[in-house]
């Protein structure tokens, strides 16, 4: 009775327990679910690709399959179509941007051709996208010029914020914009801005503003007067000459130069001829006392 007890002793074997143990630990568990099928499929795909002609069947397989869905009709681009520019600024546009359509949508790098757009000197901003229908939609904002200036290289169109838009062929040309020049002129445009506004009761005889040293401002006059200004107030000192015009017409004297430039102490030169003719009076009255 005894051997028969121990023959159906239903205990595991020693085997039998320690594996149990081990699947109840986490990390073995985590072995057999993850690590051991990568392993494997690892190998066998490394067996595979090990072979090169293998290899180049794949690569073969995979670049079809790519060249089969960025050449379907809905991802190709037909035509571009540019908003918000003016003839000249899309031919320009056009030039930097040569594509040869059609073309997949995959192989246009749209950030790219933004920076390439709005690095243009008379862009503000741009957009590029890919409009339904196959369309490379380009919108910008262009840059308004509100100054002609004048500089050794020619004449240019700069904008309120100093940017040069593009050249000017003549003064003609933008006679409605306000005339600057001098080298830096293009660097201090709010102020010359400034003075052109506040020049309005003389605008008529206002034939523009010169840059001097990179620092301060000449009003230039029609009939050849200048109105030299400081370097700090200079719309106050030109109110002030304005103020003076009123009042006592200084303009419409004979004068070549208003300085402004020391505040306390307004200087005029008078004209050369005046002062010919000034002294030829003095001489004159001179004369006349001796006699």
């Amino acid at each position: 009775m005894q051997q028969v007890a121990a023959k159906c002793d239903p205990a595991p074997s020693r085997w039998a327990y320690r594996l149990e143990r081990l699947m109840l630990t986490p990390l073995f568990r985590l072995f057999l679910r993850i690590i051991l099928p990568f392993m494997v499929v690892f190998s066998i795909a490394a067996i595979w690709l090990s072979d090169e002609a293998r290899r180049d069947r794949l690569s073969g397989f995979v670049h079809e399959a790519r060249v089969s869905i960025e050449t379907r009709p809905e991802f190709m681009v037909n035509v571009m179509a540019i908003d918000g520019a003016s003839v000249s600024i899309a031919e320009d546009i056009r030039e930097i941007i040569p594509i040869d359509f059609p073309l997949s949508s995959f192989d246009l790098e749209l950030e790219h051709i933004q920076e390439q757009v709005a690095g243009l000197p008379a862009v503000a901003s741009a957009t590029v996208r890919v409009r339904p229908g196959g369309i490379l939609q380009i919108t910008i904002t262009e840059r308004d010029p509100v100054l002609v200036w004048r500089s050794r290289d020619g004449l240019f169109l700069v904008d309120q914020e100093g940017f040069v838009v593009a050249s000017a062929k003549s003064r003609a040309a933008h006679a409605d914009l306000p005339l600057v020049a001098g080298a830096g002129a293009e660097l201090a445009v709010q102020e010359a801005r400034a003075l052109f506004a506040a020049a309005q009761p003389i605008k008529a005889r206002v034939r523009g503003l010169v840059r001097v040293g990179e620092r301060r401002w000449d009003v230039v006059l029609n009939n050849g007067q200048r109105i030299f200004l400081p370097v700090d107030g200079a719309v106050q000192a030109l109110e002030r000459v304005i103020a003076l015009n009123d009042a006592q017409d200084l303009l419409a004297r004979d004068l070549t130069v208003v300085d402004m430039r020391l505040s306390d102490r307004p200087t005029l030169r008078i004209a050369e001829r005046s002062v010919e003719e000034w002294w030829r009076i003095r001489r004159l009255q001179v004369g006349n006392t001796e006699e």
